[in-house]
């Protein structure tokens, strides 16, 4: 699976709501609402670039209280703990 962390600044007040949104996505595995510089922290997996894209420019970036997004394209994963 392909991952990539998806950092997000939203409107003031609205990071509960647009986590809550965001976790509902299918292809979103994990939110985190985060200090510093931005709000929320999204992990979204696919199995394919084109859908990761797609899901990214279109589904996250398009949630209304969403300012701006940064993406980091994970390569590989050193440790993963439940």
């Amino acid at each position: 699976m392909i991952r990539a962390l998806v950092m997000m600044n939203v409107e003031r007040g609205q990071v509960p709501a647009t986590a809550k949104r965001l976790a509902a996505m299918d292809d979103v595995v994990d939110v985190y609402s985060v200090a510093g510089d931005y709000d929320l922290v999204a992990i979204v997996q696919s199995a394919e670039y084109e859908r990761l894209a797609e899901i990214v420019t279109e589904k996250l970036q398009g949630l209304e209280a969403v300012t701006t997004t940064t993406t980091l394209m994970a390569f590989r994963n050193y440790k993963f703990s439940l």
